[in-house]
């Protein structure tokens, strides 16, 4: 029986990744090349990459999500790649759903959705979308929407069952750093106007948006009854759409 996720190669972008990758790399033993895009790390994920014996790290100075991405698509010998951020955890579970997947030729990406987890604890609920996460690099290409990438597709995309979990170790200091940088560029995208979704119209009210996003976190999709994890994830998304909000008075 073919084992399709023989055929696949994991990318993984990293800066500064040190309290993330170890965690990330010990589910990807599966992989026969794991390829690590490197931003040029101050930290000790580069030596905690190459310490393991699949992982192959690759340095590139970063410029922005899309291109970083693009430039690690080239480097997989593979027809086809997992594209992880370094916070992503890997499930046994979606390991095997990858192995028993079998393409037909009009597909060229396959989505996975997200659960987020806090301190290791899995939330029943975020805000977090999904993402085209399994790409036939041929077919495929990012590109930058607001702060973060987004993926265009040549072909059909299907869903997958199992999600992926998302669980950052870094401090809130690294968060709202993080924030910080991410909002200039949503400000920009925000104030492009266009074809805005309802939770962009939302994010133009200013002040109404981080009340907005925490009243929606803990009682719509229900985070206050995960207790000290939902009200860290609660608090995130107000900090960072706290500083969206004093950017965009700051540009008027």
């Amino acid at each position: 029986m073919r084992d399709f996720a023989a055929e696949v190669t994991p990318l993984v972008l990293t800066r500064d990744e040190e309290p993330n990758i170890a965690r990330t790399l010990a589910q990807l033993a599966w992989a026969r090349e794991v390829i690590v895009v490197d931003s040029m790390s101050g930290d000790a994920t580069v030596p905690i990459a190459q310490s393991f014996r699949n992982v192959r790290v690759v340095q590139r100075a970063f410029d922005d999500l899309a291109s970083q991405w693009n430039f690690a698509l080239a480097q997989a010998s593979t027809e086809w790649v997992l594209t992880l951020d370094a916070d992503y955890f890997v499930p046994p579970e979606f390991v095997r759903e990858l192995a028993a997947l079998e393409p037909a030729p009009n597909v060229s990406a396959y989505e996975a959705t997200f659960k987020y987890a806090v301190g290791g604890r899995p939330l029943r609920a975020s805000l977090y979308p999904p993402r085209a996460v399994v790409l036939r690099r041929a077919r495929c290409t990012n590109f930058m929407d607001g702060h973060t990438q987004r993926v265009r597709v040549d072909g059909d995309t299907l869903p997958l069952r199992t999600p992926l979990i998302h669980d950052d170790r870094k401090p809130m200091s690294r968060f709202i750093e993080r924030q910080q940088r991410y909002m200039r560029d949503e400000v920009a995208k925000l104030r492009r106007g266009g074809s805005l979704n309802f939770a962009s119209r939302i994010r133009k009210l200013r002040v109404v948006a981080p009340f907005a996003v925490v009243i929606h976190a803990l009682f719509v999709k229900g985070l206050i009854l995960d207790g000290r994890a939902g009200l860290r994830y609660a608090w995130e998304r107000f900090v960072a759409e706290l500083i969206l909000s004093r950017e965009l008075m700051r540009r008027g």
